[in-house]
């Protein structure tokens, strides 16, 4: 006797918004990375469509919590000129959420909000072990869509009392800055100067050329190198990678996508160099700062062990709350 097939919840990016909070994003990431130093999540390498003015990634991992098996799958466009030419998102897509002992399809859900949420949980998470517990000034270089949740994610886990944005466009510098001024956001024009006074620099921009230097990072700071998610990208001086000590979220990722892609490829860094992955780091099995001078670097491609955690609490809350739109694509 055959099984009905079960309708798979569908769920808007209101929705998860609504569902999910910021502490919600870093138990799950948090979760996400332990499982991976436990040998309970796989993740294989990610795929990557590159088409003019933007291009695709599908990214996909495999997690075992409380004896079941969950599988997400993520498909992503990236287009950096939405915004200014479109008025659209630069990141758009969907993730399918499976039950991983079956095969069925759980939940079809909005990937923006996931993508922008997971992300900053995750340099968070890097910050608990990197970041000098009292760091309190922190600067954001790029101020799009990442950079709000990367300040919520941040002010979640260090003092952060005082706070700089910079961003190649002004305009939308000082419109990051009047938004967010009740948490203490101020806008810079002179980027070496924010940043040397800085104890945590976030970099979520779309650069492909490298603007945060060596000179510019004080001993003791924070980088979380967050926006060069393709091999295209490039935000960090590669000498400034070598100076640093390097946590990568999947160092074999980062060697083809991330700002360690780029120090490997100017001879400055190799795999070698690298500290350790966050996964180890999280698991206890590697140290994370360990002295009040080290500059620590954070190279976060987005892994999709991250996808499929938050994925996993999101689907698990919305069941909770009775959420009731479906489909059934199997029928």
């Amino acid at each position: 006797m055959s099984a009905a097939i079960v309708p798979a919840l569908a769920l808007t990016r209101g929705e998860v918004r609504a569902l999910m909070s910021t502490a919600d994003y870093l138990d799950a990431v948090e979760l996400g990375f332990r499982a991976l130093a436990q040998g309970k999540a796989t993740v294989p390498p990610p795929l990557g469509l590159e088409i003019e003015g933007g291009g695709f990634h599908g990214k996909a991992a495999a997690l075992k919590l409380d004896d079941r098996t969950y599988v997400a799958l993520k498909f992503n466009g990236n287009f950096p000129g939405n915004p200014a030419q479109r008025g659209l998102p630069t990141i758009q897509g969907t993730i399918l959420l499976c039950d991983g002992d079956t095969g069925s399809l759980l939940a079809i859900m909005d990937s923006i909000e996931v993508t922008l949420r997971r992300t900053a949980a995750a340099t968070a998470l890097a910050a608990k072990y990197l970041a000098r517990p009292t760091s309190d000034t922190i600067l954001i270089c790029g101020c799009g869509e990442q950079a709000p949740a990367q300040l919520d994610a941040l002010l979640a886990v260090l003092p952060l009392r005082n706070g700089l944005c910079w961003d190649h466009d002004g305009e939308r510098t000082k419109a990051f800055a009047r938004k967010y001024r009740s948490k203490s956001m101020t806008a810079v024009q002179n980027l070496t100067s924010a940043a040397l006074q800085a104890d945590v620099i976030v970099t979520c921009t779309t650069a492909t050329k490298p603007f945060l230097t060596a000179d510019m990072v004080r001993p003791g700071s924070f980088v979380a190198a967050v926006g060069s998610d393709n091999p295209l990208k490039s935000e960090i001086e590669p000498a400034l990678m070598a100076k640093a000590l390097v946590v990568t979220d999947s160092t074999p990722q980062c060697a083809t996508m991330g700002d360690l892609h780029h120090a490997i490829d100017a001879g400055a860094m190799t795999t070698g160099d690298v500290h350790a992955d966050l996964a180890e780091v999280v698991a206890g099995a590697r140290p994370g700062r360990t002295t009040d001078a080290q500059i620590t670097l954070f190279d976060s491609t987005g892994v999709a062990v991250e996808d499929v955690a938050s994925a996993v609490q999101a689907y698990k809350r919305a069941l909770a709350a009775g959420a009731r739109t479906r489909i059934a694509l199997g029928v």
